[in-house]
């Protein structure tokens, strides 16, 4: 007993136990003699000074680098807990699905399997279940990717989304981070050249112009998931007007920036044609019918279909050729023209 104190002591990560112990083999030596009683008291000591060094971890938010420092030892040089947005990586056999494994961080300029966009930690508490912290992951990515890649034209259609979240034992040690990757959406393709493009890559007009368009990809991906307008007319006129709101905002940021000479005539346009779309959202956020609704409808999003902005994208040197799923969406008249992976 005095033994098994000592070595416990020794290990501070279960203190309480070998002052226990410590204990219990000190009251046992009292009574018959036995020796160990050195063992017994270093033990008890041991221990002590083990727990005082945990509470003051835990008063001082040191507990929180000594996981940090638990994960880099456990998992190893080269995993996914090392990476932080805007890092690239390969994984052992190209795989993107899974909680945790090996990778090796390479440069984002060559083919890779994966690039981080987003870190985040979930809510303290009890562990809420896989379920609930996987629905977590994927509406916190889902909602942080188009700040990490503003341009959703220049994200090719073969990437989607995929993200690394904590386990039950991981959990217990006090681990709450969450990462979201890119990564090729189907097996075997991989990414080349970074998919960042914010306000650390673009300049100041290409900033200024794709965040004027960031509500109105909002606004329209909001639109009330009914099979027929008909079927909640109220809650597409007041979508409508959410859509109104977003482009008026949108004709105004325009206005407001200062463009380049070359870049000042097809703003110009597209404005023009972005406060017409307008008028339309607007007087279908007011239509009296189902019929007067989508007379509207159809008229907006024509003025707001993709190729109206291809000029300005080119003068700004953004990409110019509009994803396949936003041509297609816009052509039918619905959908979401939006950042869709």
């Amino acid at each position: 007993m005095a033994i098994s104190a000592l070595v416990l002591g020794l290990l501070c990560f279960v203190p309480a136990v070998g002052l226990v112990l410590g204990l219990i083999a000190l009251s046992q030596i009292r009574r018959s003699g036995e020796r160990g009683k050195g063992f017994a008291v270093a033990g008890a000591v041991l221990s002590s000074v083990g727990l005082a060094l945990w509470a003051v971890l835990l008063a001082t938010g040191g507990a929180g680098v000594v996981w940090e420092g638990f994960k880099g030892a456990a998992s190893g040089e080269g995993t996914a807990y090392d990476l932080d947005a805007g890092q690239c990586f390969d994984t052992p056999d190209g795989a993107l699905e899974g909680v945790t494994y090996d990778i090796d961080e390479v440069p984002c300029a060559g083919a890779h399997d994966g690039e981080v966009f987003a870190v985040f930690d979930l809510d303290d508490g009890s562990f809420p279940g896989d379920d609930s912290i996987t629905a977590a992951a994927d509406d916190q990515c889902y909602a942080l990717r188009a700040g990490y890649a503003m341009d959703a034209w220049a994200v090719p259609a073969n990437v989607d989304v995929y993200y690394l979240t904590p386990t039950r034992q991981s959990w217990r040690a006090g681990d709450r981070e969450v990462t979201c990757l890119f990564g090729g959406a189907e097996e075997g393709d991989v990414l080349t050249g970074s998919l960042r493009n914010d306000r650390t890559t673009l300049d100041d007009h290409q900033f200024a112009f794709l965040k004027a368009a960031a509500p109105l990809d909002e606004a329209l991906a909001a639109e009330p998931a009914t099979a027929y307008i008909e079927d909640d007319l109220p809650a597409h006129r007041e979508w409508a007007g959410e859509v109104a709101g977003a482009l008026a905002g949108q004709v105004e940021s325009l206005h407001g920036h200062s463009w380049p000479s070359d870049v000042e005539r097809p703003v110009a346009g597209l404005a023009e044609d972005l406060d017409a779309a307008r008028e339309e959202w607007a007087a279908a956020a007011k239509a009296s019918d189902a019929d007067t609704f989508y007379e509207h409808y159809d008229a907006g999003y024509d003025l707001i279909a993709p190729a109206g902005s291809v000029a300005v994208r080119k003068a700004l040197g953004l990409a110019s050729t509009p994803p396949v799923y936003q041509e297609e969406d816009a052509g039918e008249g619905g959908g979401d023209p939006g950042f869709e992976v």
